[in-house]
């Protein structure tokens, strides 16, 4: 009876450390965004921009401890980054960078239904300013769509998700004002119009009408004196009789 209670009770002490063994070397849920991206081959150029500003750490930091809300992140793929303007995330300084980093980054978790209900504009970790940074996405139930006012995206895929973490792949890196560092440019001012020449009136007339006038006066004149002389060599005639 003794015996049997002994290997009852160290098959429930081996059973306890291979689920305690197992729980440590199989942690549920991602603990590395980057090895999350790193599994599609699509993401080297976000890898990147996240290592070099650090945004990675955070990220990993709070989902080894399995605490807070989770994070969402919006992921531009390789043929993202080379459709910008040649030179643009080089010219880039490191704040920019950083902002770049954690304009795409939600400090909560969203699964692509929740998009149909989210408030907008949503809050990134660049912050809530809904004028340097607005985000804003909507859904249909079967299409994500996403505006920055400076672009618009959608959501082609998800890369991964498990009520902690959610990567979604979008096609297009996602720019806005407060990033730029440079507000929309202000239209150029329109040149003066012509103003317009006053039409004569009966007080001032033209130019061209005073020499009219002028003209039929100087003829009157003419015609009047050549009646007189008329006139005269007719009555001295007379009196020549």
């Amino acid at each position: 009876m003794m015996k049997q209670l002994s290997s009852f009770l160290l098959l429930l002490a081996l059973l306890h450390l291979c689920n305690k063994t197992a729980s440590q070397s199989s942690p549920s849920g991602a603990s590395d965004v980057t090895s999350v991206l790193k599994t599609s081959g699509k993401f080297a150029t976000f890898i990147g921009l996240l290592k070099s500003t650090q945004m990675d750490e955070p990220i990993n930091s709070q989902l080894q401890k399995s605490t807070g809300q989770g994070f969402t992140i919006f992921a531009p793929t390789d043929t993202a980054f080379s459709d910008l303007k040649t030179g643009t995330l080089n010219s880039f300084t490191d704040e920019q960078k950083i902002k770049l980093a954690q304009f795409h980054i939600i400090p909560t978790y969203l699964a692509i239904s929740q998009f149909q209900t989210v408030s907008n504009p949503v809050r990134t970790e660049a912050g809530n300013d809904a004028v340097g940074f607005p985000l804003n996405v909507v859904s249909n139930g079967t299409q994500v769509n996403i505006t920055t006012w400076l672009v618009n995206t959608t959501v082609d895929s998800t890369v991964y998700s498990d009520g902690q973490l959610a990567v979604y792949e979008i096609p297009d890196v996602l720019l806005s004002q407060g990033i730029l560092g440079t507000g929309a440019p202000a239209p150029s001012p329109l040149p003066p119009k012509a103003k317009k020449a006053s039409p004569p009136t009966s007080l001032a007339p033209s130019k061209s009408t005073t020499a009219s006038v002028d003209s039929s006066s100087a003829v009157d004149l003419n015609r009047y004196a050549s009646i007189v002389t008329s006139i005269g060599v007719a009555v001295l005639a007379a009196l020549s009789l």
